[in-house]
């Protein structure tokens, strides 16, 4: 698969089938998204496979707030929560920021490591989608997260029992401006 068929292919998928997904599987994948590009090579991307109950508990408890993300997550027999290292990305050594965008950096660098394991995952056969709406203080107690983390973003992952088409997408001329 190349990467263009990869991207083109990717879809958010909601409903999962019940198949487990092997552990060395998942390794793989995080170490190709462990080559996602990050601000002076900081890495600051972190995984936590949820599997069984502590993931059950995460869907009851964390997703008040859109409920429907709770189905989403009973739905696949994994949950990866997508962390960070606060501090490092965007950071100078004495812990001033390297630019005007602030601690924004942190998020942009999980953002891209979060869309290559979602392509990875593709890749090997694998569906996923990236939840943002849950309560993340409750998910970081609940999987223990070290303090100096913070969670970003969930991603459900299994094999997909469903099949959508691609969304329709705006024209090349409403997203690209070219200037001399």
């Amino acid at each position: 698969m190349t990467a263009k068929e990869c991207i083109l292919t990717r879809r958010s998928i909601r409903k999962y089938k019940s198949d487990a997904v092997s552990h060395d599987l998942i390794e793989d994948i995080v170490k190709t998204a462990s080559f996602s590009p990050s601000w002076k090579n900081t890495q600051v991307a972190r995984y936590t496979a949820v599997e069984g109950a502590l993931k059950d508990k995460i869907a009851a408890e964390c997703t008040d707030m859109w409920k429907n993300n709770g189905a989403i997550i009973d739905s696949a027999p994994m949950l990866i929560v997508v962390s960070m290292v606060t501090k490092r990305s965007g950071f100078e050594r004495d812990g001033s920021y390297s630019t005007d965008k602030n601690d924004g950096w942190q998020m942009f660098d999980t953002g891209i490591a979060s869309q290559s394991f979602c392509l990875a995952a593709n890749e090997a056969g694998l569906s996923t989608i990236i939840l943002g709406i849950f309560d993340d203080k409750k998910v970081a107690d609940i999987i223990e997260l070290p303090e100096e983390q913070e969670v970003v973003c969930l991603i459900p992952i299994g094999y997909p029992d469903e099949n959508p088409v691609a969304p329709k997408r705006k024209e090349v001329s409403d997203l690209l401006t070219f200037k001399e």
